[in-house]
């Protein structure tokens, strides 16, 4: 059965739904409903750290009976399987189930499929959900957040991005890494080096504070990865890249002016055919005059402290 539409589910906290937002619209080219995307792209949901879960449709109906026929002609063979319910974050009473009743729903669909059921250590996983009215049933992948074990590194600093909005940003940047080659010339302690090199993305890291340099070395190496950081100024980048993703400096002890933030975003144009800008402070007329297209834009919030996620080419 070729499978050629997939549904994920997603959470994300109500400061961070801007950027979710823009991440499914890039990773999976689809506007996400409540708690849900569906797309013809097939991504494994791991890369993302708001995607909970993916749903390979196989089968779609109308109602929980006509759904039970068509999985009675459903074969497994070769192999046990369990059923899973999966929650949905819509309101409506028919897509918000409680535990009894999924456990009911997931006992009744696998007595309809011709194969061994097994509860406990299940060789293949089916998923069942009702998006829409529409009750559907596919192979099941749930996601590992990767990017909650990141969290433990040897190194880190107040004011450097949270590993969650720091993959985020990676996905947003390169969300198909095949043949891309990418840059983060503002490295700090590596936080989106470690997103990046853990999803097997190439990239190199550079920073004009020698000081940071060790803690993003170790911070990599941490994790059992490994990846180019050398010291370097952003506007002395020779080398070429498909893309550059520059968390613009701005806490105390990296005071910039506007001149210096022309020339760094004026040296990336120069490198980098995409670039993806995080800044705290508006930078929209720097990214025009320096001859930018903003193609899409995020704003995350901590408390009263905003960053904006600004995709140039």
């Amino acid at each position: 059965m070729v499978v050629s539409k997939y549904i994920y589910t997603y959470s994300c906290y109500e400061e961070e739904r801007s950027l979710c937002d823009l991440e499914m619209r890039t990773l999976l080219g689809s506007e996400p409903q409540i708690g849900i995307v569906e797309s013809h792209i097939k991504m494994n949901p791991s890369r993302s750290p708001f995607i909970k879960e993916r749903i390979s449709i196989m089968l779609e109906a109308d109602s929980l009976d006509h759904h039970l026929e068509q999985v009675s002609a459903l074969q497994v063979t070769g192999e046990t399987f369990k059923v899973l319910y999966v929650k949905n974050g819509s309101t409506s009473k028919i897509e918000k189930v409680g535990f009894e009743s999924r456990r009911t729903i997931e006992k009744k669909i696998g007595l309809h499929i011709n194969g061994v059921a097994d509860l406990h250590h299940p060789k293949r996983l089916f998923g069942v959900i009702v998006v829409n009215g529409r009750w559907v049933f596919g192979d099941y992948v749930e996601g590992e957040p990767v990017w909650f074990r990141h969290q433990q590194k040897p190194h880190s600093y107040s004011t450097a991005l949270n590993t969650r909005v720091a993959r985020a940003i990676v996905n947003i940047a390169i969300p198909d890494p095949n043949g891309i080659k990418a840059i983060d010339p503002c490295c700090g302690i590596g936080t989106v080096l470690v997103e990046a090199l853990s999803m097997g993305i190439d990239i190199v890291g550079s920073d004009r504070n020698p000081l940071v340099l060790g803690g993003a070395r170790e911070n990599i190496a941490h994790f059992g990865l490994s990846g180019e950081v050398k010291l370097a100024d952003i506007r002395d980048i020779t080398n070429q890249y498909d893309v550059a993703i520059i968390d613009l400096p701005y806490n105390l002890c990296s005071v910039i002016t506007q001149e210096e933030k022309t020339e760094m975003l004026q040296s990336a144009r120069r490198f980098a055919r995409k670039v993806v800008v995080v800044t705290v402070e508006p930078i929209d007329e720097i990214l025009v005059n320096t001859g930018f297209d903003m193609i899409d834009l995020a704003v995350v919030k901590k408390g009263s402290f905003t960053r904006e996620v600004i995709v140039c080419k």
